[in-house]
């Protein structure tokens, strides 16, 4: 098995054809087929059933699929770590969060930049499931969220708490309504707004992150709870208003990282976030 029959198969489970994903490689399709032959005698498993429809993935090709997409990203992180080796002491692989990127982290970016300019570093957007998960297998070394699960081997540290507030399109609105655009903060959220709203019905809609329902309300009109960091400028110009009257909730964000991690240049990473997180909770204080 080789990342090379690896990329093929996820292009095909992508496209759902042979002859797309030969087309995006820029392979024949008999080069196609032969890879994905090569693979399947090596796994000793069918993974593709094809048709006049195209190819969709066998049980055995939808186990195989996460395997698939590690062994090419393992892959493409060796090339660029080893290959940096020469410039940089050391590469920091870090996720986090959307929302966390706005300010917070690229504000963290900058400090390891200026303080660490002999370490490559790696970022990435991503949801707390895919940040345990990558945490827990290794490939990643920080991960920045709200809703962390405790993991044997990883720290949860508490960086600050954001706090959200309700806020709308027009400055007469008093209360969640028709508009009303649900951001999935999490469980400790959905528990607080149900308290707050017990008689609101299901909201027409949903968005799993706070960029998303800021284009939304932009757009449409309508409401949302924000982190304070990510509606101050839309506040500030008067494209956004605050809510008077509205509940608000804190949110924690945490860092989480491996407990056993002997690297100078993760503790530097580590300090800094602490210290860029102080200033974060002066700031929203």
């Amino acid at each position: 098995m080789d990342t090379e029959q690896a990329r093929t198969f996820l292009a095909i489970a992508a496209h759902g054809s042979f002859i797309a994903a030969a087309s995006q490689l820029h392979l024949t399709q008999s080069t196609v087929s032969a890879r994905i032959q090569r693979l399947e005698e090596t796994l000793n498993a069918r993974l593709f059933v094809r048709n006049r429809s195209g190819a969709s993935l066998t049980p055995a090709g939808r186990r195989f699929l996460e395997y698939a997409k590690r062994l090419v990203f393992t892959a493409e992180q060796a090339i660029h770590d080893v290959g940096s080796s020469s410039r940089y002491r050391a590469t920091l692989r870090v996720g986090g969060r959307i929302a966390l990127w706005e300010g917070f982290l690229p504000q963290w970016v900058g400090w390891m930049r200026l303080t660490n300019p002999d370490v490559a570093m790696r970022t990435e957007i991503g949801f707390e499931d895919d940040l345990m998960r990558r945490l827990i297998e290794g490939t990643l070394d920080m991960g920045l969220m709200y809703t962390p699960s405790h993991q044997p081997g990883l720290i949860v540290e508490h960086l600050f708490d954001e706090r959200l507030i309700l806020v709308s399109s027009r400055p007469d609105v008093h209360e969640p309504g028709s508009g009303y655009v649900h951001v999935d903060w999490g469980a400790s959220f959905h528990a607080q707004h149900r308290q707050s709203f017990p008689q609101m019905e299901t909201p027409a809609l949903v968005a799993n992150i706070g960029w998303l329902a800021i284009q939304l309300v932009l757009a449409n009109g309508g409401c949302c709870f924000l982190p304070v960091r990510l509606a101050q400028p839309f506040l500030t110009t008067g494209q956004l208003f605050p809510v008077l009257g509205a509940p608000e909730y804190d949110h924690p964000a945490y860092m989480v990282y491996p407990q056993k991690a002997e690297s100078m240049v993760l503790e530097q990473a580590v300090q800094g976030l602490r210290e860029v997180a102080k200033q974060q909770g002066a700031w929203q204080s």
